[in-house]
């Protein structure tokens, strides 16, 4: 019985925490709906600027513009720039391709995949041979790849309801098919788009040719889905039709660019670092709305809606937006590196990358008893249908990021419909959902303030 007033008392407590983080995430979602600047600055980004493929004119504007806009916020401590040196590709003119099939020229959407290098300045003609795995070329060997341009066409897996399982699964072509391809003698790759949707769009992404010698590598295209099964369907009724694709990529010298930081200082612990973040640069065949545009502001969004609800956090939060993810990951590599350099003690970070859709949850990396206490908040999160708390990948550029007890989260919207739009040259501002944008920008404030509270 004498523990009884103590239980009431802790009991009590616990009610007004849960009461006053309730009122907290109201708060957050009301600023969000009703106050965000995100969608504006989305806009700018996308609209005025364009494309920022690393080491562009376009990157370095949106470098100063998110700069300037955190600056005149009056959100943040400190706002500056990291140094990086990143790659600089340059598509060049507009690739072209068909199918040769006798005298009928049926024309294919294509284009270069980034890091790739061009083919002759005539182009390439040769006959296709069709696989669906890496594994496939070791099978056929030399004899039948010699001299052919490889057609890549696994399509990414349907049945999986998380898309980016089908994604990761179907990217090895992508990633490594050009390097394994050239081992048999192939003069060229062709790989099908990473989309479930059918349409004319061709997907790029980063190709990877390991230590191979430039005067070696061979070309590499990405050609749409539609594209891609017309390319089958014709092979299937003649064996020995040709393809004929021509691109003018080239790689330039490393050019200095930055990772862009607003800082928040701490009010208790202030050694303690979140960060929360997205990357700036995106690829060059649309504005990357998606990808990775909407990260990066939904991040600027954190400490936008912090000042306006009069929320001081006790650790100091960090706005990272990072440069080259898409081609290089060095502006992630960066700042750990400074980090680590520094003596930084990061407890929590966040990435944006999965697209400004609906917000579902996150994907956590850390321990079980961290994954526990996160899932812990999931009552909160009801109200605005946030359910899904997964053990899983935080983002690429937080992943280099290491201290002795860090959290590392993703957020999770829908990725039905990411796809569509990844890589490709419909990645723009008007595929994007003013309001999917603005509550995946309020679950993640909401998170960073639940983990600044409670802590780890």
């Amino acid at each position: 019985m004498k523990k009884l007033p103590f239980l009431l008392v802790f009991t009590s407590f616990l009610g007004f925490a849960q009461s006053s983080d309730e009122e907290q995430l109201k708060a957050i979602y009301h600023q969000s709906l009703t106050n965000s600047k995100c969608y504006s600055w989305l806009d700018y980004l996308s609209n005025t600027i364009g494309h920022r493929l690393s080491g562009s004119v376009g990157a370095e504007k949106a470098v100063q513009y998110t700069k300037a806009q955190m600056e005149a916020s009056g959100t943040f401590d400190k706002v500056y720039l990291q140094e990086v040196m990143v790659p600089k590709w340059v598509r060049g003119e507009k690739e072209s391709a068909y199918i040769l099939d006798g005298k009928k020229k049926v024309a294919v959407p294509i284009c270069a995949l980034g890091g790739s290098v061009a083919t002759p300045k005539k182009g390439i003609l040769a006959e296709v041979v069709e696989v669906k795995s890496l594994k496939e070329l070791e099978t056929l060997g030399e004899a039948k790849l010699t001299g052919k341009i490889i057609f890549f066409n696994r399509p990414m897996n349907p049945e999986n309801v998380q898309a980016f399982l089908s994604y990761r699964d179907a990217g090895d072509q992508r990633r490594s098919g050009a390097k394994e391809s050239l081992k048999y003698g192939a003069l060229g790759v062709i790989v099908r788009s990473l989309t479930f949707t059918l349409d004319d769009f061709p997907h790029t992404g980063n190709t990877n040719y390991g230590d191979v010698s430039i005067d070696k590598r061979i070309p590499a295209c990405a050609i749409s889905t539609n594209g891609a099964n017309l390319l089958s369907q014709m092979l299937k009724q003649n064996p020995t039709l040709k393809f004929y694709f021509k691109q003018s990529c080239y790689q330039e010298a490393d050019v200095l660019s930055h990772n862009v930081i607003g800082e928040i200082k701490g009010t208790s612990t202030p050694e303690n670092i979140i960060v929360v973040g997205g990357h700036l640069d995106s690829w060059d065949l649309a504005d990357g709305s998606h990808d990775d545009g909407a990260g990066c502001v939904q991040s600027m969004e954190v400490a936008n809606i912090f000042k306006n609800i009069g929320y001081k956090p006790k650790n100091t939060i960090r706005v990272v937006l990072f440069m080259n993810e898409e081609n290089g990951g060095r502006g992630g590599d960066k700042y750990q590196e400074l980090a680590q350099k520094n003596n930084e003690n990061h407890i929590f970070a966040m990435e944006s990358d999965s697209g400004g859709f609906v917000p579902r949850g996150f994907s956590i990396e850390g321990t079980d008893a961290n994954l526990a206490k996160i899932s812990s908040f999931k009552n909160l999160f009801e109200p605005y249908f946030i359910h899904s708390f997964t053990a899983g990948h935080g983002g690429s550029d937080i992943e280099p990021l290491t201290s002795p007890k860090l959290v590392k989260a993703g957020l999770r919207p829908d990725s039905q419909r990411y796809f569509d739009y990844h890589h490709a040259g419909n990645d723009k501002f008007d595929a994007i959902n003013k309001r999917e944008l603005e509550l995946g920008a309020a679950t993640m404030t909401a998170l960073i303030y639940l983990i600044d509270t409670h802590g780890i």
